[in-house]
Order: structure tokens, then sequence, then C-alpha cells
């Protein structure tokens, strides 16, 4: 309720600025607008998705040459040059994209900066985008008849934009291409694991900032009327990344607070230091350095969450309604073979993590797969699940050939599983983590997210989420953020969120750990109904115990290879297993 009217004051405070307000800082406020879509493009593709990008300049650069150069030399309509702009941004962008989100770590923002420099020289270097000196003449926007030419009249077209972006963004971020988004930050590989097509998660969040800032290019040439190169150097970039960061680079509101802080302090600065050192300089570029050195060492989430905290949510946990169950996937007969895998190698150069690897798994039955540390388990299991696929060998899936496809689509075959080192986003709920497992059973894509017209499918994906929760026995922490619980419980989620998906085949990677005794036992009790109900699942555990008193067959690897198979009782008592887990006996 607080955070409610303190939006609607602030929605209030921008409809009657313009009416109070000096010419200056009206021209201010629209520079803060223009500034803030850019940002907001920022906070999807960084702060949410994990991609830092210093060359979002360059993608306002074109949004405002485009309208430049075919409004004045070629009369077309300033709103057809809109569409023409955000369809040359899209190719643009998705270009540049499947090339430069190939990369990782450092590699990826030096990329960034490249094609931002790049593209920097080409709008100074070009003669029919007028060099230098750039595009004069930029005619004024028309909306119902009515001429913008002033500040004051282009002032409400920004600030609508922006709240209109502000609420797809938001929209988009809570839905199921919102929760496939997010996965980005923790790493492709559980989201792969979970049916996520993450290169296409990624290109999609680099696309649509890229139009955000198209969008905003397009605004400012013709609030301008005029267009050069020098607004959309790689400086500017960096000014733009400055501003989400400090804003609060994971959240949306972030994008309007930290525009609208560097753009006050910029022009405060230019103003003071000046007269402070008594020469002209750019000074405010140090103030800049240390401010962010600051915030990225006292706030690293930004000052956007201070703000939360100062307007504390009332009753703001989501509830799941009631929705028509998703569609249930068949189970294969009882007894027949889920999982083959038949001579089956793993190498890394010159070791061999798995050597000719060989077992089977059959519905309606639990086969754990044992051995001492640094056996090859997980490496199988990787293997199995596409996440690292086997350098030779076959995997059968319910018959068909699965060994050379991707993660993603081994999960959509039925296959779902757990990680050895627990990967859960630790900042989402239980609720949407475990939803991330329902991703794959969805079809509405972000367009519908953004439109919010997928609702309907997103309350059946959290309805079937709560399901998985309530049958782990997690109920009361569904809408406890994951990283907030103990190991334990962070396993049964991710157990919670693999159940999502609907399989037929379970992979298991050290279910037990971390769990005590009355929570084994449940775990085991659920195991045991998923097994009833027809379901395969292989475990990987290394308390014997458990595996035990609920395995119906044991492999056991020992360096790679398997060392034994059979009934639990019959591998207990096989010397060659006594003797790589004891040392032998008498």
């Amino acid at each position: 309720m607080i955070r409610m009217k303190f939006l609607l004051a602030f929605i209030a405070a921008l409809a009657v600025g313009p009416l109070l307000l000096p010419e200056f800082y009206v021209t201010l406020l629209n520079y803060i607008g223009l500034y803030a879509i850019v940002a907001l493009g920022l906070v999807l593709l960084t702060g949410v998705g994990g991609l830092t990008s210093f060359g979002q300049a360059a993608f306002v650069g074109l949004g405002a040459y485009t309208t430049a150069y075919l409004t004045t030399v070629h009369g077309v309509s300033p709103w057809l040059t809109l569409l023409a702009g955000l369809a040359i941004t899209a190719a643009v962008a998705l270009f540049l994209g499947s090339i430069t989100l190939r990369m990782g770590g450092h590699y990826l923002p030096l990329g960034t900066i490249a094609w931002g420099i790049s593209l920097y020289f080409l709008f100074g270097n070009v003669d029919f985008l007028g060099g230098h000196t750039g595009i004069t003449g930029v005619p004024a926007l028309s909306l119902f008849g009515f001429e913008l030419k002033s500040g004051r009249e282009f002032y409400y077209l920004i600030w609508a934009v922006l709240l209109v972006i502000v609420l797809a963004t938001r929209n988009l971020l809570d839905s199921r291409e919102g929760r496939a988004i997010r996965a980005l930050k923790g790493g492709t590989l559980m989201a792969e694991a979970m049916g996520v097509n993450t290169p296409r998660s990624k290109i999609v969040i680099f696309t649509v900032a890229a139009l955000y800032a198209c969008l905003s290019g397009w605004l400012y040439a013709h609030l301008q009327r005029f267009v050069n190169p020098t607004p959309f150097a790689i400086a500017q970039g960096i000014e733009y990344l400055f501003m989400a960061v400090i804003g609060g680079v994971a959240h949306v509101w972030g994008a309007i607070l930290g525009a609208g802080l560097i753009t006050i302090l910029k022009q405060w600065l230019q103003d003071w230091l000046p007269r402070v050192f008594g020469q002209s300089g750019n000074f405010e570029v140090i103030v800049f350095g240390l401010l962010m050195i600051f915030v990225l060492h006292r706030a690293r989430e930004g000052l956007w969450p201070i703000v939360l905290r100062l307007f504390p949510a009332q009753n703001a946990r989501p509830r799941v309604a009631d929705a028509e169950p998703l569609p249930r996937r068949s189970l294969p007969e009882r007894g027949s073979v889920v999982l083959e895998v038949r001579d089956a190698t793993k190498r890394f150069g010159g070791l061999v993590a798995n050597n000719a690897m060989n077992l089977s798994v059959r519905a309606g039955e639990v086969m754990a797969l044992i051995g001492p540390n640094g056996a090859g388990k997980s490496t199988m299991f990787n293997g199995i699940s596409g996440v690292d696929p086997v350098t030779s060998g076959a995997v059968s899936f319910r018959g068909e050939r699965i060994e050379t496809l991707a993660a993603r689509d081994i999960a959509r075959r039925g296959m779902s599983r757990t990680f050895q080192h627990v990967r859960l986003l630790p900042t989402m709920s239980v609720l949407e983590n475990v939803a991330i497992g329902a991703h794959l059973r969805g079809q509405r894509n972000f367009v519908h997210a953004a439109l919010r017209t997928e609702r309907v499918e997103e309350a059946r994906l959290l309805h079937e989420a709560a399901l998985q929760i309530e049958r782990c026995g997690l109920a009361e922490h569904m809408y406890d953020a994951a990283g907030n619980l103990p190991l334990g419980k962070q396993r049964i989620v991710e157990i919670a969120r693999a159940l999502a998906a609907d399989p037929c085949l379970l992979l298991l990677d050290e279910p037990a750990a971390g769990l005590r005794y009355l929570e084994k036992q449940a775990l085991g009790d659920l195991l045991r109904r998923l097994r009833d109900d027809g379901m395969a699942i292989l475990l990987v555990e290394h308390d014997m115990d458990f595996v035990m008193g609920l395995a119906d067959r044991v492999v056991v690897m020992e360096f790679g290879e398997k060392l034994a198979e059979g009934l639990p009782e019959e591998v207990q008592r096989n010397p060659a297993v006594l003797e790589a887990y004891l040392g032998g006996v008498e």
C-alpha cells in the first residue's frame, strides 16, 4: 500500500511538472527520461540476464540516425522511420548478438566495446550521414495533429513511452520467459537442463535492450532536431551502465533513479567544480569514477533496494490461484527399459573419466549408481543428461539415441535431474525456482509476457510448481527465498523443480546429502511413491544405508569403470566392492 501511494504520487508529480517547473528543469527531465529508457534495457540485459554491455550508445545512434536521414533526405514520416529504425536495430542486434553472446567472461564486454566503437566511427565517417557535422533540420513530431516543437510538449511523450516500457518490462520479468532470463545469471547449465533455450533467451534480451536504446535515439533526434556522432560514443555507453548500476542494476525502477541521479549530479558538478578548481575540465568524470567505486563497495545492489527498505511492501506475498492442471506425460510400461547406456566413454584430454560404461534403467525401479569419490558418477550423469556429452558410445532414452542432443532437448523428452552442487537462484522464491522446472511445459513467448496475455498459462505453471512443492513437503517455505533455506531443504527444492518438468526418468545426484534422519526418511518415502507410480529413478548417493534401503538395483563404479552390478544384498557381499570401499576384508 505504501509503495502504491508512492508510485501514484510520483506519476502525479510527473504530470504537473511541466506546468510548474522552469524550462531548464523540464529539459533536464526530458534527458532523464531518454537516458532511463536505455538504462532500463541494461537492467534487463546486465542486471537480470548477467550480460554486460558497454555499447548501448551505438544502438541509440542507430535510432537517431535512421530517422534523421530518412526524414531529411527522403521526406519519410517520422512515425514510419520509427518502424524502420526498430527493424534495422533488430537486424544489427541479432547479427552482433549471434557473434558477441557466444563469448563468456571478460570477452563479452570487450566485444561490446569493439562494436560500440565501430558504430560510433561509422556514424562520423559516412558522408551521407553528414560526417562529424551530423544532420540538421530533423522535423518535429506530430501527434494527433498537434506538433511537438518544444521540450514541454515533448516531455509527456518521453515519459509516457518510459512508463509503458517499465510496465512491459515488469510484465516480462513476472512470467515464464522472465524466469528463464533470470536463470541466465545463475549459469546456463541448470537452465539448459530444465529445458530453457539459453542462446535464445540471451539474444532476446540483447535485442530488446537494443530496441529500447533505438527508441530513445529516435525520441532524442526529434527532440533535438539534429544529430551528430558525439552523444553515441563509447563514453556515453559507459555512462548508461553507470546509471543502471547506481540505480539498482537488477531493479526496473532503479533505471529511472540512476538516470536521474547521474544526470542531475553531472549538471551540478559541471557548474560547481570549475569554480572550485578555477579552470574548466571534465572533473565530473573523476567524481563519477569515485562514486562508482563507493557504490560498488557499499551498496552493490545499487540504491533502489535502499529505497525499498524505506517503503516496505505490505501483504506483497503472491498467492497461487487454482488453475487447470497441466497435461501429464504418459509413463512407459512398468518394467520396460527407459534408459540404456552402451560403451559410454568420456575423455577430458588424456584423462578417461568414464570408460566403456554400460547400464540400463527400467520404468518403475530405482537404480543406484555408487562408488568412491572420483569414480566418475557425476560425469556419467552429465553425459546421460546432455550437460557434458559422452565422447563415444551410445545413450538411448525411450528407444531414441540422445547422446548428440542438447540438454534442453533431452529434458523435453522426459528426463529431469538435480545437481551434486545445488543450483538454485538464491534471491528468487522457492515457488519461482520450482516453476523454472515447468518452463518446457509452457508455450507463450516474451511478446505475450510483455503484453500480459499469458496469464492463464502462467497461473497453470505456478499451480504446478505449488503442487510439486507440497508433494515434497515444503509448503511452508513456498514463498521464502531459496537461498535462505538450509542445504538439505535446498536439495529437496531441486527435486521439486525436477518433478515440475513431469519426467519419466529422474536423475538425482546425491539427493540425501545434508539431510537429517527424518528428512531422509521423508525423501525415501517420496521416491518410493514415485517408483510405485511407474517413474524410473537413477540416483547417485554416498549414504549406503539410504541406498540399500531404497534401490532395486545397484551399479558400482571405480576409476570410471563399472565394477559390479546387482541387487543391493548381492553388491554388499561382492569382494571387489568391499575392496574398493573398505580396502578388503579378511
